[in-house]
């Protein structure tokens, strides 16, 4: 009998597998996805196609697996009108994945333990970034990984037949595209007159006949069998890419063509949105493991000047001269990256939460800038954020919300009767663990919910632990299941708690009723006394009392997330990294006693000072930074730094960046940003946007254009100190 029209193949899968597990459900669907999806070369002649944004029953996705678009069983309706087997199959869509979608979408989370994530950020409300070792199908192919399924089928024999079977058919799903895609090519090919875009297209059948199912041969095989598996996942973060496609970028194709591959590859990777790409860094025995792909990555970006892939670089004690000197030379062209990271320190970080040497050796950034061991952990990336400035609000009411009036924290106590610092600090400290508590508690009923409908069979294959144990990437399988959960604000938190301490209870020369009666009056009516807190010493000008204050509280933020585990089998851990949020984190902040008043966009971009407060040049700033025990963070420390673009024209001024950036590093800093750029264009961009719609700032861990940025993120960006 003919398969009705109106039938779609995947969502019958993954509807009629349902006493199977999700692994083997999802599995199937992919496979039916894949016969079925729309797919092209795109003008560069890369394979082009997506399970991400489709006009079918499903999607599928890095974060959220399986999903159901809602409102196609209308447009069932619509093609078949009258038609009653249409109908009755459009209704059976709607009903299985309504209720399918409430749990893959952790609904039974919402209620009292998200409102109180939500009051102090948030939490679980994504399915996060990851690093699959891409690297698996580029060297092994298919048939290689297959291997290893073969494998440990054998070693786990009990119950995780269904685990393998999911594994297996996330394979079959590519197997298709790849014939599919060959087929395509060739047939191209054949009709292409263009002799250019034929040869192209050529050396993609040619790559197709051998990948995806055995491993890549030469750069060409290699990039189409790495863009075919990116596009598959969801286009999340390409991680060690010049380590893992180093193999097949010196094997075959001559330099010619592999400049055009890269060339091409990095077109894609701008018209995707790819995310983090990251470079060099060390092994074990700290050897550099730069090598010609990681420059040649370094000068097309340097050329390209766009702001995808966000680039991340590796350094460490034996960087080589030669790699300083080529990034300041990519950094001078203003797109803002690499962004720089210590190995000294981010290696020792992920060890203090038992991850090997070996392994620590092996990280990569995901994302802005969240740190994630490639191909062995599922680590968050992102699990939540906890906004400082927003405890030490609850803090000063007893826990009580100055936006919305409603009881959100712990009672801590009446801060007008506070005697003593000492008292408002520990009231602070105890709204802290509890937001910390609230958030954690809610991040890991979401992952519970994804472990149990949101299964990934796809990454399953890609990162070790998983077919080793026979359970499934979201579930605990990845060698490493740690999490990560971000800081806002914290340089506003020191200030202002520096700000009471000083005028309040060590000068005394105001009282806690004369600071809450100006709190709650958003300072109307008193200007001296914001005017007498807003000109307190800040963090980011070495000064010793606010310096401790700031960096204590992110220090006890690191310890206490370190007290909570991840429902995927390890701990959490900290880092600041605000991505385009840090406007928005200010907006629902209440008056705070450095002066800032309620609901104002100003707010620290990074773990850095608030923009425009380190006003005693960059050495303070490093030195005030430098109080922060980083070696706890085992998420990104974005440290944003702003330079005059005429700072890098000389070779005076990039030996300056250089000297600066290592200092930095030697004393204990994990992470470097800089945006370079001239003052007079950025406020020239502001006034006249259509003629800097070049112009490239970092925002939070990432960089994007100036242009694109909402009013109160550019005054961000304007405001930051320049060097």
């Amino acid at each position: 009998m003919a398969v009705k029209a109106f039938r779609d193949a995947a969502a019958d899968a993954f509807m009629q597998g349902a006493q199977t597990e999700t692994a083997q459900r999802v599995g199937l669907a992919l496979r039916e996805m894949a016969k079925s999806v729309p797919i092209s070369f795109c003008e560069n002649v890369l394979p082009s196609f997506s399970f991400k944004n489709t006009e079918s029953a499903l999607a599928f996705s890095f974060d959220s697996s399986i999903t159901y678009n809602a409102g196609y069983e209308q447009t069932i309706i619509e093609q078949f009108p009258g038609d009653e087997e249409a109908k009755e199959y459009a209704d059976s869509l709607r009903s299985f994945f309504e209720n399918y979608t409430q749990l893959s979408q952790h609904i039974p989370f919402e209620g009292e333990a998200r409102t109180h994530a939500e009051s102090f950020g948030w939490a679980g409300t994504w399915g996060g970034h990851s690093n699959p070792d891409f690297g698996r199908l580029v060297n092994l192919g298919t048939e290689g990984i297959r291997k290893i399924i073969d494998e440990y089928k054998k070693k786990n024999t009990f119950d995780t037949d269904w685990f393998y079977k999911g594994c297996e058919y996330a394979l079959d799903a590519l197997d298709i595209l790849g014939d599919r895609f060959y087929a395509l090519a060739k047939g191209l090919a054949e009709e292409e007159s263009e002799p250019k875009r034929k040869q192209r297209l050529m050396r993609a059948a040619q790559a197709f006949e051998l990948i995806p199912r055995k491993p890549a041969n030469d750069f060409n095989s290699g990039v189409m069998a790495f863009w075919l598996l990116f596009l598959f996942d969801g286009v999340d973060s390409p991680g060690r890419f010049d380590q893992y496609m180093y193999r097949s970028y010196m094997a075959g194709c001559d330099e010619e063509e592999r400049a055009d591959l890269l060339d091409r590859l990095w077109e894609g990777m701008r018209s995707r949105r790819a995310w983090n790409l990251c470079l060099a860094g060390s092994d074990e025995n700290w050897a550099d493991q730069a090598n010609e792909l990681t420059y040649d990555i370094l000068r097309i970006a340097a050329e390209k000047k766009y702001n995808t892939p966000n680039i991340t670089l590796r350094v460490h004690r034996n960087t080589p001269e030669k790699l300083w000197d080529a990034v300041a030379d990519t950094l001078s062209s203003g797109i803002g990256m690499p962004v720089l990271y210590n190995d000294e320190i981010v290696c020792a970080a992920l060890q203090k939460i038992g991850i090997a040497n070996a392994h620590s050796h092996e990280y990569c950034m995901n994302g802005c800038n969240q740190i994630d061991i490639m191909g062995k952990s599922h680590m968050g990336l992102e699990d939540g954020e906890v906004n400082l400035a927003k405890c030490l609000e609850y803090a000063l009411n007893n826990g009580v919300d100055t936006k919305t009036n409603v009881k959100a924290g712990v009672s801590t106590g009446d801060a007008r009767k506070f005697e003593s610092f000492d008292q408002l600090y520990g009231a602070y400290k105890a709204q802290l663990q509890f937001g910390i508590y609230s958030v954690c508690s809610a991040a890991n009923t979401a992952q519970h919910m994804r472990a149990m409908y949101g299964a990934n069979p796809l990454r399953s294959c890609l990162i070790e632990g998983c077919l080793e144990k026979g359970v499934d990437y979201r579930n605990g399988g990845p060698l490493y299941g740690h999490g990560q959960v971000l800081a806002e604000g914290v340089a506003d938190t020191g200030d202002s708690l520096w700000a009471v301490k000083k005028l309040v209870f060590d000068e005394k020369k105001y009282t806690m009723d004369q600071l809450m009666d100006a709190l709650e009056a958003d300072f109307e009516g008193y200007e001296k006394l914001r005017r007498d807190f807003a000109s307190c010493e800040k963090f980011g000008c070495d000064h010793e009392g606010v310096d401790k204050l700031t960096t204590d509280v992110f220090n006890y933020f690191l310890t206490v997330l370190k007290r909570q585990h991840t429902y995927r089998g390890g701990v959490y851990t900290g880092g600041c990294s605000p991505f385009n949020r840090a406007a928005e984190n200010g907006k629902k902040v209440g008056a705070l006693p450095n002066g800032r008043k309620k609901g104002e966009a100003m707010f620290a971009d990074s773990l850095g000072a608030s923009p425009g407060c380190d006003t005693k040049g960059p050495t303070a700033l490093i030195r005030s930074m430098l109080g922060y025990d980083q070696i706890h963070a085992g998420s990104g420390d974005v440290f944003q730094v702003k330079f005059d673009k005429k700072l890098f024209v000389s070779e005076n001024g990039r030996a300056a960046f250089k000297a600066l950036a290592k200092t930095y590093f030697m004393g204990g800093g994990q992470q470097f940003t800089a945006t370079v750029v001239s003052p007079e264009e950025l406020l020239d961009a502001k006034k006249n946007p259509e003629k800097h719609r070049d112009l490239i700032v970092r925002v939070g861990g990432y960089s994007d254009y100036f242009v694109r940025l909402s009013p109160e993120l550019q005054e961000n960006v304007i405001e930051r100190t320049m060097y």
